[in-house]
């Protein structure tokens, strides 16, 4: 049966997909670790760590898919795009389009849907 909430996994998973995979074959991964994160202080650990974050994505939205341990994927992924808005979108503004360029109103979107799939009733129990 296709629920509302299998469709907010599948269009996370989707992202997370189309946002990893492809910088998995094209160098992407690779340049963000070594030409960013090694720079701003993350050496000599920053491709390590970007593969990490691009293999966890893989795997959040393999889970997502399966609806297992959607807690799990969730936090993981939250605090990577937690991550992404301090280090990269914050400086950035809101905006992704329009009224400015790479800014964080994507990965708040995102988080927010992660926070609803952890919790779809509510933070209360009835």
């Amino acid at each position: 049966m296709i629920t509302p909430t299998f469709i907010l996994r599948l269009v996370l998973a989707i992202i997370l997909l189309v946002h990893s995979v492809p910088g998995m074959f094209n160098g992407g991964v690779n340049a963000f670790g070594e030409l960013y994160l090694n720079q701003i202080g993350f050496a000599p650990v920053g491709l390590l760590l970007a593969w990490a974050i691009k293999l966890s994505h893989v795997a959040s939205a393999v889970l997502l898919i399966m609806n297992r341990y959607i807690k799990v994927a969730a936090i993981i992924t939250a605090f990577i795009l937690v991550m992404g808005i301090i280090m990269i979108h914050f400086k950035e503004g809101w905006f992704v389009v329009g009224g400015g360029r790479n800014g964080a109103e994507f990965n708040v979107l995102m988080i927010a849907v992660f926070v609803y799939l952890m919790y779809p009733n509510g933070f209360m129990k009835n």
